[in-house]
């Protein structure tokens, strides 16, 4: 008798042991919970409460209705390749053509993922700055390739130094991931920082991908630097951005990245095989976003300021947790060392106890372990109403 297969034994061996997003799982408990009648504060998501300008919805609104409703060019519009080709020479001090070096692709993460199918086969070593956002090594580890993962600490502000570089190098690593700001630690790259990164991918002859989704998202008078301007980098990096974070655009999915365009053509391969292309209108809207006006951006920052502040003060209150204000993003990265509980359990509790969804640190790699992230896009009332709860679960700091 022919024994039959299961339809789990048809699964490739690559998505067997891959688990969701981590980020989405809590979403999802929380959702739950919400639908079992329990008034649960999820902030376990990292998207900005604001509504899209109006002049983005508008732009895309006209697009549709004047029946751009079809395909478009598999690389995204002249129109949106231009904007951003534009927004990279103008804020970043980027030159990109936007006829081949620059990739729209539906929200920054298909970016990524179509950068591992192109360069991360197995024998591939991808160096990854810990703690780091959730889909990095998953995306790597589905192209085949391994992740080297590099510890960073909060007792050095999440810097990563030259020399733990070179203690995790290995003679297969052909890429460097770094991702400033950070999500989830907040942490932004100074230029010595980079420096030190950019003399390091130059010696050891890497590929650099720099991940800037939160670029605009800053505090304190902390600056942004694309390493792709560093001596001797411009070759040697793919950066890749959005306009989810600083256009709150998340649910429009829209990302790219650019490149020198012997890489960019290879992406752009299995981009049209994978997707064909970004959403028509969408784009229109894309175009928008970055040749409109700019000032909402800093209305939205200055009110994330406020709260991360409010988080900052108030979390550092709570017996057992601590909390340094984020340097850029939007997440509290809340250190709970001294509850003596791993992350994982200091989120159940959270989430158990006071109702209030987080993500474990352990989501973000070991770097990440017994600290939370918490989202502070959301309404001031929602965020006191956290401090609130912690603060009863744990007792506050006399």
């Amino acid at each position: 008798m022919i024994s039959k297969r299961s339809p789990a034994d048809f699964l490739a061996e690559r998505v067997r042991h891959a688990t969701p997003s981590p980020t989405l799982a809590v979403s999802d408990k929380a959702r739950q919970m919400k639908a079992d009648g329990i008034d649960v504060i999820d902030l376990g998501g990292g998207d900005p409460d604001f509504i899209t300008p109006e002049h983005i919805r508008q732009a895309a609104s006209d697009s549709m209705n004047a029946g751009n409703t079809h395909y478009v060019a598999s690389p995204g519009t002249p129109e949106l390749r231009r904007a951003i080709a534009a927004k990279l020479r103008t804020d970043n001090d980027l030159q990109y053509d936007p006829n081949g070096d620059i990739l729209v692709t539906p929200g920054g993460k298909a970016a990524l993922f179509e950068a591992a199918m192109a360069l991360v086969e197995p024998g591939v070593d991808v160096m990854v700055i810990e703690p780091a956002w959730v889909s990095y090594a998953p995306q790597i580890e589905l192209a085949g390739g391994n992740v080297i993962s590099v510890p960073t600490s909060p007792d050095d502000g999440w810097a990563v130094a030259e020399e733990a570089l070179e203690a995790h190098v290995t003679p297969d690593t052909r890429i460097l991931l770094i991702n400033s700001p950070n999500n989830p630690t907040g942490h932004v790259m100074d230029e010595r920082e980079l420096q030190a990164i950019a003399r390091f991918a130059i010696r050891h002859d890497l590929l650099v991908w720099t991940d800037e989704m939160y670029e605009k998202i800053l505090y304190d008078g902390h600056r942004h630097h694309s390493i792709a301007t560093f001596d001797g980098m411009w070759e040697r990096t793919l950066t890749f951005n959005g306009l989810s974070k600083a256009y709150a655009m998340t649910g429009w999915r829209l990302g790219y990245v650019a490149g020198p365009r012997a890489i960019i053509s290879k992406l752009a391969t299995i981009h049209s095989h994978a997707v064909t292309c970004a959403t028509s209108f969408a784009q229109a809207g894309g175009a928008a976003a970055l040749t409109g006006p700019q000032e909402f951006i800093g209305e939205m920052v200055q009110a994330w300021d406020r709260r991360r502040r409010l988080m900052s003060d108030g979390i550092s209150a709570i017996n057992g947790l601590s909390l340094a204000p984020a340097e850029g993003a939007f997440y509290a990265f809340v250190d709970g060392r001294e509850t003596g509980l791993d992350s994982t359990a200091l989120g159940g509790k959270m989430l158990e106890e006071a109702h209030v969804a987080v993500v474990p640190g352990i989501a973000f790699g070991e770097s990440g372990e017994e600290h939370v992230r918490l989202s502070f896009a959301t309404d001031d009332a929602t965020l006191a109403s956290t401090i609130d709860r912690l603060g009863k679960l744990f007792g506050t700091r006399s």
